[in-house]
């Protein structure tokens, strides 16, 4: 893919996805929206996880505020529907997601850690929905923001634009883990190599159902989801963990690689 803003690396089955414009603070441009839904799209199908990285002092700054003046109405119903469509896209392919975190992620970058499956956060990141300050209300922001942290928390957020630290985002939901900034790297292999270590098809699966149900109430997630429990049941890695298990020995994993 070409791309100014975004890049995209592998190595072996880890995709790496960079937000690569530090100098606007990583802003999500509606070029750099563009750029990370095809990066996304990009992936290879043999990667088994992606990481979302950034690059320089600040992880995101949101949108930019500089080309979101005086424009059409129909520029922001572009704007907007597009980085819905980039936030969904990480929720849609198989592989699970890591945010790493190296610094400050606010307003829709705030939005973006939320939305990967799981976050990983340098002591130095900070996260934010400051858009009541300036008029713009963080409302696009606060979908995946409530759905990791609840409800008062995210209005709290919100409804302060008060930054929040990375051991208060930890301790909220907002991000799994927060090491020193020397140690990020190493806290992300260390996730990603617990992660290869299982079945991709089953992960894949997994992902998928986690999305199908989770905001559902309990009678309809357990619809969706007890069905794809029985089709994962009958797959050959399954049966294979099961009896690997039963047997006290490693599995061999002939699914997804």
């Amino acid at each position: 893919m070409t791309s100014t803003t975004v890049r995209l690396d592998t190595d072996g089955p880890v995709a790496t996805i960079t937000l690569a414009n530090p100098q606007k603070r990583n802003a999500l441009s509606l070029e750099t929206l563009h750029e990370l839904t095809d990066a996304i799209h990009a992936v290879p199908d043999d990667a088994r996880v992606v990481v979302l990285a950034a690059e320089g002092p600040v992880f995101s700054a949101g949108h930019d505020l500089g080309e979101m003046i005086d424009r059409p109405a129909a520029f922001y119903d572009r704007l907007f529907a597009d980085c819905t469509t980039m936030m969904e896209s990480l929720h849609r392919i198989p592989q699970p997601v890591i945010a790493k975190v190296q610094g400050p992620a606010t307003a829709a970058g705030c939005q973006l850690v939320a939305s990967c499956d799981l976050a990983v956060a340098a002591e130095e990141a900070w996260f934010a929905t400051p858009g009541v300050r300036i008029g713009l209300f963080c409302t696009t922001p606060m979908v995946p923001i409530v759905r990791s942290i609840g409800r008062k928390r995210a209005m709290q957020m919100l409804l302060t634009g008060e930054p929040v630290d990375a051991h208060t985002a930890a301790e909220w939901g907002l991000v799994n883990t927060v090491v020193p900034v020397d140690e990020l790297d190493k806290a992300v292999d260390e996730l990603v190599a617990t992660i290869l270590r299982w079945s991709a098809e089953t992960i894949a699966i997994g992902k998928r159902a986690f999305y199908a149900q989770v905001d559902l109430p309990e009678p309809a997630a357990y619809e969706v989801a007890q069905p794809i429990m029985a089709q994962n049941a009958a797959i050959p890695d399954a049966q294979e963990g099961m009896s690997a298990f039963l047997e006290k020995r490693p599995p061999m994993w002939k699914g997804l690689s």
